[in-house]
């Protein structure tokens, strides 16, 4: 039997919403807004066909006055079809081999509804300074499909442009000119300074370019099976970033070191650039490379597949590149192509997109997944090819 405290949350959450909306002659009107997103995911894997549904609610709650904005949001997801999963059914043969019989449920993996305040914050802004308390969007670097100065969101490149949870913070940001600002932030984690972050971001413009310096320190967390064991340790990143024209082509890149506390210091970066033809035709190119990826197929380890599964490591090869092809067939209908191509090993995964505006408020998005790899490669077929069916219905 499902747990009735979702359902009990939700209840409250309404009950406080109507509250919220009565009218004050004093205030301004709160605004209420969201949308509501079904899903299907078709998998075909090792022979067998699978579905997983999901149905996604999210509600924003926004209301400003006086240079004082506060916003909240709240998510509810249900899931239906395949909903227990084991990692393992994921790796090669090989890797498998490693993990003892007794250890399967470790990788054990459940879709659960869930009940969640994704943000909620308060924002106190001027025209020059903004202060901002709470669970917000903390969004920086300039790659579409992966960022290297990006530690707060895990983005995943076969869907880059989902939205991503928030962070909890307390913000400051500064316009100093019309092309100078600097941003500070503080993450607490358990009232202690050296464990929580410390963010400082400047973004100067100079002629066509934008650029921007980041300094980040914060705790990291790496799993390590053979051990059983999570390394903590303390992590310092040093950042840069550009983005702009050149030659009539849109220009960008972003790199970071990262010095580590207890294990090998790596860097990691990329560069793209794009191009809108008279057409419509819009083409991006991307290029990615991460030093804590490996740079052979064969030395790929369980603990590569962990780390890049949970989110701790953004590549398991060494080097990557990305590509998109857009084009819009009408006004309501635009078709893509996207490819995430792994150079260390020649395996790629091919996304064919259809994105349709049927209505207004209704979008529907058709997503397609195929990996040409073989076992035991980045992009191999033990990954699984399918369709994902999404709407999103505004209100």
């Amino acid at each position: 039997m499902r747990s009735k405290a979702p359902f009990l949350t939700f209840f409250i959450f309404v009950v406080i919403l109507n509250l919220l909306a009565i009218p004050d002659a004093n205030a301004e009107e709160l605004d209420v807004f969201g949308y509501f997103e079904p899903q299907y995911i078709f998998l075909y894997k090792d022979g067998a066909s699978y579905l997983v549904n999901s149905d996604k609610l999210r509600v924003d709650l926004q209301h400003s006055i006086d240079g004082v904005e506060f916003g909240a949001d709240f998510i509810y997801n249900l899931y239906f079809g395949k909903k227990n999963w084991n990692m393992l059914d994921f790796f090669s043969s090989e890797i498998r081999s490693e993990v003892p019989d007794g250890m399967r449920s470790y990788f054990l993996y459940e879709f659960k509804d869930t009940l969640y305040l994704d943000n909620v914050y308060v924002r106190m802004s001027n025209p020059r300074i903004a202060c901002t308390f709470g669970k917000q969007q903390i969004s920086v670097g300039t790659g579409y499909f992966s960022n290297p100065v990006d530690v707060f969101n895990l983005k995943d490149a076969l869907d880059p442009t989902y939205e991503q949870p928030g962070q909890n913070g307390a913000r400051l940001d500064v316009m100093l000119s019309s092309r100078t600002s600097f941003m500070l932030l503080y993450s607490p984690i358990a009232a202690d300074w050296e464990s929580s972050g410390k963010l400082l971001r400047l973004k100067v413009g100079l002629g066509h370019f934008d650029f921007v310096l980041t300094g980040y320190e914060f705790q990291d967390h790496l799993t390590d099976f053979y051990s059983l064991s999570v390394i903590n340790q303390r992590r310092r990143l040093a950042g840069f970033e550009f983005v702009g024209e050149l030659f009539g082509l849109g220009v960008w890149g972003e790199g970071a070191y990262n010095f580590m506390e207890s294990s090998d210091n790596f860097y990691e970066f990329l560069i793209g650039t794009d191009y809108t033809f008279q057409s419509g035709l819009y083409v991006l190119l991307e290029y990615h490379r991460n030093e804590r990826g490996k740079t052979r197929y064969e030395d790929y380890n369980i603990n590569d597949w962990i780390r890049f599964f949970r989110g701790e490591n953004k590549t398991i090869s060494r080097d990557q590149m990305y590509g998109m092809i857009s084009y819009p067939v009408t006004d309501l209908i635009n078709l893509q192509l996207l490819s995430i191509f792994s150079v260390t090993d020649g395996t790629a995964a091919i996304v064919p997109v259809i994105d349709y505006n049927i209505f207004e408020n209704v979008d529907l998005n058709i997503m397609g997944n195929i990996y040409t790899g073989s076992e035991g490669k980045v992009y191999n077929s033990k990954l699984g090819n399918g369709v994902v069916i999404r709407a999103r219905v505004y209100f």
